[in-house]
């Protein structure tokens, strides 16, 4: 399988708006279809009672039917209701969530020799990780079992330029310097990616992303907790998600945090689900004392979300600072943010006031209008074992995309049972289970850590060796 590679740097990354081609997005198999899967000549479709195929407004009436029972639950993720199979897409859970949809930007996070630079890096990240809401409707994937794992790779050119100050492009022992803004040529890279469900009541999954090429690696627990208001469903993160961490090994092991903010999920009135974020989240970094308050504003016009972000970047005792709001923050003022998370997002250098800087010294953060999330490679299906996400639930997304949804449902209830049936053995034998490639099913810092087998699977991703070793146990086989 071939791995996709950018010719030339995105003029989004680049601080640029004008056109490009636009960027071949990840196979089906990796990026939910909004539509229905094209049906085989051979296969027959799934009919409703009424004798028609599940449409989108059809999926949306039944799924709207189901969440009512849910009314004043306080967490129905930690429920995991089982869903029928046409109301959810073709695509695992580990693999839907990485945050990777641009790793050019990801690896270009450390190239500044400035602080302030490396910030803004982070924050061009921020933006670009979860493109599958700028482009697409939401979708509800597969839910994970326990020890079900996942890990891919993408190898790009690293050709991300620095928002401010000289950039260091340390790739593959090259180091190339230039100017800010300055498109800047440098070999391909690899980052690997590897989560694994560590947990199922509550539902967690850890997560890791490495690039030795670039020093960066980042870290995490997935985990969330979810509420149906009526007309919304308002999604949060769960205790043991205390955000992303970012290591940049070669700028002194500097790590920053980025914490999430609450979304919601709306418009199952009107049978077209939108997510909008109105909440307040936080970038941090100790060792340089900088601090990102980022606040997202649910502004309508005429009933359409305006999907507005600002924000306040400045230095500060980050331990110590209690600043929440960017009303707070008074003094050491480095830049502000100011646009659309779904469109452009600019910064101004400096203390004043965003609407007082003129347009010509505004820097364009990024550019997400144009951009597409980046191809993933995954291991050979030969090499992938049982319990990997797309090997585990290959005929149920088989089924889907045949239109074959009791045959899909079927097959998945039969996934879910048998890790309840493990489950219960587990319990009556009074053992715990473990995680294979981190270890422990959470930490307390939010910081998961690799086992050995972890960092032999993260490095085998890295070498091209995909052969895993069979486990001594299955947790949901």
């Amino acid at each position: 399988m071939g791995l996709l590679k950018s010719s030339s740097v995105s003029p989004e990354l680049a601080g640029q708006s004008k056109t490009v081609p636009s960027i071949p997005s990840t196979p089906p198999s990796a990026v939910p279809s909004r539509t229905a899967s094209p049906m085989s000549a051979s296969s027959k479709e799934e009919k409703l009672p009424d004798g028609k195929t599940p449409d989108d407004s059809s999926k949306l009436r039944m799924f709207l039917s189901i969440l009512k029972r849910f009314i004043g639950v306080t967490d129905i993720a930690a429920a995991r209701f089982s869903l029928p199979a046409q109301l959810m897409e073709p695509i695992p859970n580990l693999e839907y969530w990485h945050y990777l949809d641009r790793p050019e930007a990801f690896i270009a996070i450390g190239d500044s020799e400035e602080a302030l630079g490396r910030m803004l890096g982070c924050l061009r990240f921020w933006f670009t990780k979860d493109l599958k809401y700028v482009h697409g409707k939401p979708c509800k994937p597969y839910n994970s079992t326990l020890g079900e794992f996942f890990r891919c790779q993408w190898e790009i050119e690293d050709t991300a330029p620095s928002i401010v100050g000289e950039e260091s492009k340390m790739n593959l022992q090259q180091t190339v310097s230039a100017p800010a803004g300055a498109t800047t040529k440098g070999k391909a890279v690899k980052v690997s990616y590897l989560t694994e469900q560590t947990s199922h009541h509550p539902p967690v999954s850890a997560y890791y992303v490495d690039c030795p090429d670039k020093g960066i690696y980042a870290r995490g627990f997935d985990q969330l907790s979810a509420k149906f208001t009526g007309t919304s469903v308002k999604v949060t993160a769960g205790s043991y998600n205390q955000g992303i961490f970012i290591n940049l090994q070669r700028r002194g092991n500097e790590e920053y945090q980025m914490t999430h903010p609450a979304a919601y999920l709306g418009g199952f009135i009107r049978g077209n689900l939108y997510v909008t974020v109105a909440d307040t989240c936080f970038v941090t970094c100790e060792k340089t004392g900088i601090k990102v308050i980022l606040e997202y504003l649910e502004e309508s016009y005429f009933g359409k979300t305006q999907n507005k972000v600002q924000g306040v970047v400045y230095k500060c005792d980050v331990a110590k600072d209690k600043a929440t709001r960017i009303k707070d923050v008074k003094d050491d003022i480095l830049a502000r943010i100011e646009g659309t998370w779904t469109d452009k997002v600019y910064c101004s250098l400096g203390s004043a006031e965003f609407k007082k800087v003129a347009e010509k010294d505004r820097v364009l953060l990024v550019d997400v209008n144009s951009m597409r999330p980046v191809a993933k490679t995954c291991p050979p299906v030969e090499d992938q074992l049982p319990n990997e996400s797309r090997r585990f639930w290959k005929d149920v997304t088989e089924s889907i995309q045949t239109k074959q949804f009791t045959a899909a449902t079927n097959v998945k209830q039969e996934l879910e049972e048998k890790q309840r049936t493990r489950a219960a053995e587990r319990k009556a034998q009074q053992q715990e289970w473990k995680p294979r490639f981190f270890t422990s099913a959470t930490e307390s810092n939010g910081k998961p850590e690799l086992t050995e087998e972890g960092k032999m699977a993260m490095q085998g991703l890295h070498d091209g060796r995909f052969r895993l070793e069979e486990p001594q146990e299955y947790a949901a086989m």
